[in-house]
């Protein structure tokens, strides 16, 4: 009788640290989060541009023109005009951002 009772109590004391999670999320108005982009509508056209040389003071061999592109934010999408950049790292070069099967893409860095 006391090794079941030693036994029932082990199996009691020993339930006090399990725990139940559970965990409900949704969002409203937050473009779903999925791997490398997110679902959102086709980005406006890009305007014409025309870039010029870049200025004396940033000129070097090894800055790289990136073009102007369109992001989204808050629901909508802004224009962020074109610059001279140097790269973070050598050989590095910039892939632009781009939508592609209901996805944006950032842009991003790459060797």
């Amino acid at each position: 009788m006391k090794g079941k009772f030693i036994a029932l109590m082990l199996l009691a004391g020993s339930s006090l640290f399990a725990a139940t999670h559970v965990s409900i999320g949704f969002g409203i108005g937050v473009p779903a989060y999925y791997g490398y982009g997110y679902y959102a509508p086709p980005p406006p056209p890009p305007p014409v541009a025309v870039y010029a040389p870049p200025p004396y003071a940033f000129y070097r061999p090894n800055y790289t023109w990136v073009a102007g592109y369109w992001y989204p934010a808050a629901g909508h999408y802004l224009w962020r005009p074109g610059y001279w950049a140097h790269p973070p790292f050598h050989g590095a070069y910039w892939v632009a951002p781009r939508y592609y099967g209901h996805r944006y893409y950032r842009g991003y860095w790459r060797r």
